[in-house]
């Protein structure tokens, strides 16, 4: 008989193959984004998104499962367009979490809704015995609006589209991994966790040829990009000299034996746009808190389709698949 493993949350093969497979066969889903677009509004859309933390530790360095699960919603409504409004949490907690504890997470999520200009508007509290729940999970939903006339599909996507990387990558993965197996760096590695919707607003107040946005989460930006180039149906050349890793994800990758395009990011974005506006797109990327170290880092090609090809630092060219294992469960 067929189980779950761990491998089908990390946000690889085998996670897309679950919610492919089964998930969205039986609620009929027409896309696999993180976030439903409903239309039915006078002005836009609405768009709906739910998600659930289980990260370990709850506590890690540039961050909390409080604010991950207020800033993963904000980014997962902003990656099609939205301006995300409101928010809604349930909490699964554990007999005998400390207090104390859950009010250092209450107080991130209250600051990191206040950071992200959303509300907190509703809720559930549930509790369950000791070693049932290890410590706290959060579950959250969002609702935004999509202004008319904002479209952000990987159905849009064309050749020659720009891929533009807004930050390093690797941060957040690499701050989970230390602290749980108590790796430390100097200097140390924070988790990127951020609100994306103020990036996002920026460009889409400039133009609207956005044709895809994902945050590359669980499994990365490989991952991410891979999906891409499936729902598309182009193919997608990336150079690994563009991508910028932060020495300190860097070393830890090389120590560990990881590959720093699957490790996890939580305040980064990947933008594929018509290259009439990609220079306009990076420039206002680059102008903003969080963009300043975006950068372009590849292009949309007519074949092979549903590819993703990186051109390595030495000359070569290799395949980027799916992450296949649970390189880091658990990682959101």
């Amino acid at each position: 008989m067929e189980r779950i493993l761990l491998s089908h949350g990390s946000g690889g093969k085998l996670m897309y193959q679950l919610i492919r497979d089964y998930f969205a066969p039986e609620f009929e889903m027409k896309s696999l984004n993180d976030s439903a677009v409903l239309e039915g509004l006078n002005k836009g859309n609405i768009a709906l998104t739910t998600d659930s933390y289980v990260v370990s530790p709850i506590f890690f360095p540039g961050g909390n499962i409080g604010e991950l699960s207020v800033y993963g919603t904000v980014n997962d409504l902003s990656m099609v367009g939205a301006m995300p409004l409101y928010i809604t949490a349930g909490l699964i907690l554990e007999e005998g979490f400390p207090i104390e504890e859950l009010k250092k997470i209450l107080s991130s999520m209250s600051k990191a809704a206040e950071n992200a200009g959303v509300k907190i508007v509703a809720g559930d509290t549930k509790v369950v015995n000791k070693g049932k729940a290890d410590g706290i999970f959060i579950n959250t939903s969002g609702v935004g609006i999509i202004e008319d006339g904002v479209e952000v599909s990987p159905k849009k996507v064309k050749p020659g589209d720009k891929v533009i990387l807004s930050g390093p990558v690797g941060n957040h993965g690499i701050s989970i991994i230390a602290e749980r197996n108590g790796i430390s760096f100097n200097p140390p590695v924070l988790s990127d966790t951020a609100p994306l919707n103020g990036l996002v607003r920026e460009i889409l107040d400039n133009t609207r040829e956005i044709h895809a946005m994902r945050d590359p989460t669980r499994g990365g930006v490989a991952t991410t990009l891979k999906e891409i180039a499936i729902d598309s149906g182009y193919s997608i050349i990336i150079e690994e000299d563009y991508i910028p890793v932060p020495s300190g994800v860097k070393g830890a990758c090389e120590l560990l034996g990881l590959d720093p395009l699957y490790v996890a990011n939580e305040g980064i974005l990947i933008a594929i746009v018509d290259s009439d506006v990609a220079e306009l797109v990076l420039k206002i990327m680059k102008g903003h808190t969080l963009g300043r170290e975006a950068c372009f880092i590849g292009e949309v090609k007519e074949s092979p389709a549903g590819m993703v090809l990186l051109k390595t630092s030495i000359g070569g060219t290799r395949i980027v698949e799916m992450l296949s294992g649970d390189q880091l469960p658990r990682i959101c």
